[in-house]
């Protein structure tokens, strides 16, 4: 999928006191991340035993790119998996990155070209977390699971954050409102309803843009596919005022977003099997291929030859003007990652000082909630 002409993955970091404020943020260049950026002191690649217990082996950078697993592609970053390997011992190679810096508020926007897609077994993210997980929050901004076309976004906390909304009925479906990682819902999640949104029907349109937009009140998610990307978006002053609708719109006095959300690093991996593919694994159309996910993940590596990632540079852009005070980005030498306890009822994981978490949704069907959903997604 990667013969689309690689575009650009943009993250523009915007402080704002609020929905109205962003309407008013000028922005000047703070981060730009090209694609050998992603291989250099810009970004960790994380290589401890995957949190979320799936049958993956991240591999440190050396590997990744001897492997061939991460590398730059037409001035962009190609973030792969191993897709020629029987019966790996340690499980399936991957690369999940992380970025040093860590960012609190702003408006993130990520054009890409190809994210992991048509197979049983791989879960990818693109996401953010604090330290001290659940403490700081999480936000899942792109996830999916097995063969999922529709995205799930889910806000993930510590306890005492409740949000009134969290969709909107003509791009998304609610199922949570409790963002309490550790309540058996394990989250607030917004399912969008496009489905074009995520794997391969997203990948069909050559990619698309994400947009997340935090801010002090509440945090918003859009998607377009490629053919629908407002003009703005690729602006040097992005405006979300001129988008239309959210994918995502989690908001309300039940959540104080400055008390549970700080301190974020941006995430990129993909894994394959573990607590949330894991189980559902038996209930859904997977379960046909092979009696586990780990059976089916050993055995049939050239299926995974789509589940990489396509990404053409970063880009941070801080805010001022209006009012607002800009938002102090946190360098740090490590990304402190938390562990995410992933089945519903279960109590949560201790996490290991050194290891950051995805955790699951609810179970789908694919992944079960709604993916069967068709509609299209602005």
């Amino acid at each position: 999928m990667y013969l689309y002409s690689l575009t650009f993955l943009t993250f523009f970091i915007a402080s704002s006191t609020g929905v109205a404020g962003a309407q008013n943020l000028s922005y000047s260049i703070q981060d730009t991340y090209n694609g050998a950026d992603f291989l250099g002191s810009k970004f960790n690649f994380f290589s401890a035993p995957d949190p979320t217990n799936g049958f993956v082996e991240y591999v440190n950078e050396a590997k990744a790119k001897e492997k061939g697993l991460a590398k730059v592609l037409d001035g962009g970053v190609f973030l792969g998996v191993d897709n020629t390997t029987k019966l790996p011992e340690k499980g399936r190679a991957a690369v999940r990155l992380e970025s040093v810096k860590k960012y609190n508020k702003g408006l993130f926007i990520a054009d890409i070209a190809h994210m992991p897609s048509g197979s049983c077994g791989v879960w990818p993210a693109l996401w953010t977390f604090g330290p001290d997980w659940p403490n700081a929050g999480e936000i899942d901004i792109v996830e999916g699971a097995n063969l999922d076309t529709t995205n799930s976004m889910t806000l993930h906390t510590s306890a005492g954050c409740v949000m009134s909304s969290g969709a909107l009925a003509a791009t998304s479906s609610l199922k949570n409102t409790d963002c309490n990682a550790n309540s058996a819902k394990n989250g607030c999640t917004t399912k969008a309803t496009g489905k074009d949104t995520f794997g391969a029907g997203f990948n069909a349109k050559k990619g698309g843009m994400y947009a997340m937009e935090w801010t002090a009140t509440d945090i918003k998610v859009w998607h377009f596919a490629r053919d629908s990307i407002p003009s703005n978006m690729k602006s040097s002053d992005p405006d979300p005022s001129k988008w239309g609708l959210p994918s995502a719109s989690f908001t309300g006095p039940g959540c104080d977003i400055e008390k549970h959300f700080k301190d974020h690093s941006i995430i990129i991996n993909t894994t394959f099997c573990g607590d949330l593919v894991d189980a559902v694994w038996s209930q859904s159309e997977c379960g046909a291929k092979a009696p586990t996910c780990k059976d089916y993940v050993t055995n049939n590596p050239q299926d995974f030859q789509q589940s990489h990632w396509l990404i053409n540079n970063i880009k941070v852009f801080q805010a001022s003007g209006s009012g607002t005070t800009p938002d102090k980005t946190v360098p740090v030498p490590k990304v402190v990652p938390p562990i995410s306890p992933k089945k519903p009822e279960e109590a949560p994981i201790q996490k290991p000082v050194e290891a950051p978490v995805k955790k699951p949704k609810e179970a789908p069907v694919k992944k079960p909630e709604d993916d069967e959903e068709e509609e299209d997604d602005d």
